[in-house]
């Protein structure tokens, strides 16, 4: 059985049950009690706003980044929280309890 006959017989779904493990395993966070929070489209208030959050809103964060420095409730950082393509919102508003990392970084 030749390389191309293997990867005709692999489980078509196999690549589809990879995606869903790793979308279910991204954590979420919640914002900080009270706020609703702009959703941008990069780690900066220069940004666009794409979407606004609501109080209580919980947000997955896959990857994180560098930006500009924000005050907000959680204190001052200039990490940006990447919540889904092209949308990102300050760290200070998102109760990590981490004031660095806590996912990867982004590309």
């Amino acid at each position: 059985m030749g390389t191309e006959d293997k990867q005709a017989t692999a489980d078509p779904t196999a690549s589809a049950d990879v995606l869903a493990t790793t979308a279910s395993a991204v954590k979420r966070y919640a914002l900080a009690p009270g706020y609703r929070v702009n959703v941008r489209s990069g780690p900066s208030t220069q940004y666009s706003i794409v979407r606004s959050l609501a109080a209580g809103s919980t947000v997955p964060i896959y990857c994180q980044k560098p930006g500009e420095w924000i005050n907000g409730p959680y204190g001052t950082t200039n990490l940006w929280d990447n919540i889904a393509p092209g949308e990102y919102i300050s760290d200070s508003y998102v109760q990590t309890g981490s004031d660095g990392y806590v996912a990867p970084r982004c590309a």
